[in-house]
């Protein structure tokens, strides 16, 4: 269970997830850390107009995976329904970023 915000141990978390259908069999994590290294990557996700996806569980078994390499096939759905939930919003035209106090 993710810790909630206003306790003082909260350390927020980020990854990211980069997936090249023609070169990659699955998702690959890119960037993953807490605290100060999680803003960071939140921040240049905005920068770059990367979409963010607030999902605490889903960064929580990300985060268990070595940077470079593919997640597992038993992570392949919830990994899914995030690309789905981007690639909808993004053929909607709507913004994709959650505010960084909700991640």
């Amino acid at each position: 269970m993710a810790k909630d915000i206003q306790d003082s141990t909260y350390l927020p978390k980020a990854a990211a997830l980069k997936y090249e259908r023609e070169v990659n069999n699955a998702p690959r994590v890119m960037a993953k850390g807490q605290g100060e290294t999680a803003k960071n990557i939140i921040k240049l996700a905005r920068e770059n107009n990367v979409p963010i996806k607030k999902d605490a569980d889903l960064v929580e078994l990300l985060s268990k995976i070595d940077v470079e390499k593919e997640i597992p096939e038993s992570m392949y759905k919830a990994v899914a329904e995030i690309f789905s939930f981007i690639y909808e919003m993004a053929n909607q035209g709507k913004a994709i970023d959650e505010k960084e106090e909700d991640l």
